[in-house]
């Protein structure tokens, strides 16, 4: 069992998640202020909560968790929506060759989400499952799907 009592392992944590905590939340809002808070908001939960992990992957698991219900929470409290057109969007992390964050935004959130988690966080149709609380065979069609979608952003982007 983990214990994240002490200053260390809290700051380890910190360090090794933030990037992917903010890349989801990022993923929700399309907006780098408030993707910022919601990682302080699950950071701040870390520390309150005072959970007992069972291993690494128990605490990475957790952090998604509550990064999505953080997110849809900040999203359901909002009164009013500001939109930006998708092409006037900053990235706020820098994108690796061959990243294909931007063509990602195109696609509705399960779905982004569904493909950030596989590719990027490299989590299996299974485990996806159980940190959205979805079947396995729901995980697996939106999967598809998702892929096909990209597919076909991608290859009217680079025709």
């Amino acid at each position: 069992m983990l214990n994240i009592q002490t200053e260390q392992r809290y700051n380890e944590i910190v360090e090794n998640y933030s990037d992917m905590i903010f890349r989801i939340a990022y993923q929700y809002l399309f907006n780098k202020y408030d993707a910022e808070d919601i990682v302080q908001e699950v950071f701040v939960k870390l520390l309150t909560k005072r959970v007992i992990f069972k291993d690494e992957e128990h605490i990475k698991s957790w952090l998604i968790r509550v990064t999505i219900n953080q997110c849809l929470d900040y999203k359901k409290s909002l009164t009013k929506k500001s939109t930006v057109p998708i092409e006037n969007m900053e990235i706020p992390f820098e994108q690796k060759e061959g990243e294909i964050l931007e063509e990602l935004q195109l696609l509705k959130e399960d779905e982004r989400n569904i493909l950030y988690l596989y590719y990027y966080e490299g989590y299996k149709i299974k485990e996806i499952a159980k940190i959205l609380k979805q079947k396995q065979n729901t995980i697996n069609s939106k999967l598809t799907r998702a892929r096909k979608k990209l597919k076909e952003i991608m290859e009217v982007e680079y025709e």
